[in-house]
C-alpha cells in the first residue's frame, strides 16, 4: 500500500529524512514511531505529495507519487499537522464544502455522507456549532471526519489523538480498528507508544530521519525465552534459583535457563509465594529504545 525506496529530504545542510525504505502492506495498521523532530511529519507530507523529496521513490496504492496524485489522493484519507477549517463556519458546513470541492456527488448524497462522518467521530451533537468554538480534541475529530468522507482505502494520520482525553482516544482507537476490519489500511504516525501498542499490527521506528526498525509488532514483542516471577519473597526466590537470575528488584525476579513449569515446581517445593509467573515479553518502549540505542541515538520517546 505504501512503499518507499531511498526516500530522502534535505533542507540545505539538514537531512530531515535519510534513505527511508517503508513497506506498508495492504490491511496493515502500521505505527510510524519516532521522537518529535525525527522526521515523521516530513515523511507523511512527502507520501501525500505535499513536499517534494530530494531523492528516492514513493509508491502509494500501487502508483508512483507525486505524479499520480490526482488518481491516488481520492482513495486516501489524511490528517496531517492538525485539521484546517473555517472557524466562522460550522463543522458540518466545513465538511460539506470539502466534499463539494472534490466533485462527483449530489448535494443529497453529500449531506448523508457528512452526517455519517460526523456520527462516526462523535460530533453529531455539535456539527452545527462554529468550529472556532471547538476544543482542540473536537478539531481533531473534525479532521478525522474529513479524512473519512470518501471511504478511503488508505488512512494516513499524523498524531490523530492529539488533544483528546482518554475516552476520546479509546473511541478513535475503536473506530480505526473497525475501519481496518472493513479493509482500510491505516498508517499512523505517533509518539504515543502505549496507544500504538494497543492498535498496530506492524511498526517502523524513525530515528533522526533514519528507519532503524520495521517489523511485525507480534515479532518484536515475542517471548524472550526468559521467565518473569512476581513474588513478595524475591530474595528467597533468587537464592533458590541461583545463577539463573538475570534481574531482580523489590518484587520481580527474571530468570534465564529454566522453563516456566520447571521453575514453578521448584518454587512450590521450596514453599515460596508467587503472585505471577510467565514468559518475559519486551514492551514496545523497550523495543523502540533498543532500536534507537543501536543507531546511536540519544533521543527519547514518551
Amino acid at each position: 500500500m505504501i512503499k518507499t525506496r531511498g526516500l530522502t529530504k534535505r533542507y540545505g545542510a539538514l537531512t530531515a529524512v535519510d534513505g527511508l525504505d517503508l513497506d506498508v502492506r495492504e490491511g496493515d495498521v502500521y505505527g510510524f514511531l519516532g521522537a518529535n523532530g525525527s522526521g515523521k511529519t516530513t515523511t507523511v507530507r512527502m507520501l501525500l505529495g505535499l513536499v517534494l523529496a530530494t531523492s528516492g521513490d514513493i509508491e502509494v496504492d500501487g502508483e508512483v507519487m507525486p505524479g499520480a496524485a490526482a488518481r491516488v489522493l481520492p482513495r486516501v484519507g489524511a490528517l496531517v499537522e492538525g485539521p484546517a477549517a473555517y472557524g466562522h463556519l460550522s463543522g458540518r458546513t466545513n465538511l460539506m464544502l470539502l466534499d463539494a470541492s472534490g466533485g462527483g456527488s449530489s448535494r443529497s448524497t453529500r449531506k448523508r455522507r457528512v452526517g455519517e462522518a460526523l456520527e462516526r467521530v462523535g460530533l453529531s451533537a455539535v456539527g452545527r456549532r462554529p468550529v472556532r468554538a471547538y476544543s482542540l480534541g473536537m478539531r481533531q475529530r473534525l479532521g478525522l471526519a474529513a479524512a473519512l468522507l470518501r471511504e478511503p482505502r488508505l488512512l494516513v494520520l499524523d498524531e490523530p489523538t492529539n488533544g483528546l482525553d482518554p475516552q476520546g482516544i479509546r473511541e478513535i482507537r475503536e473506530l480505526l480498528l473497525a475501519l481496518n476490519a472493513r479493509g482500510t489500511t491505516v498508517f499512523l504516525s505517533s509518539h504515543l507508544l502505549a496507544e500504538v501498542e494497543q492498535l498496530c499490527t506492524r511498526v517502523g521506528v524513525l530515528d533522526r530521519g533514519r528507519l532503524v526498525m520495521q517489523d511485525e509488532l507480534a515479532t518484536v514483542r515475542a517471548p524472550t525465552g526468559r521467565v518473569v516471577v512476581r513474588t513478595p519473597d524475591a530474595d528467597q526466590v533468587a537464592g533458590v534459583i541461583g545463577r539463573g537470575v538475570v534481574h531482580r528488584d523489590s518484587d520481580v525476579v527474571v530468570v534465564d535457563g529454566l522453563d516456566a513449569p520447571t521453575l514453578n515446581a521448584e518454587l512450590v517445593k521450596a514453599g515460596l509465594r508467587v503472585s505471577e509467573l510467565g514468559p518475559e515479553r519486551r514492551t514496545l518502549e523497550q523495543v523502540v529504545l533498543e532500536a534507537a540505542e543501536r543507531a546511536g541515538s540519544t533521543g527519547v520517546l514518551r
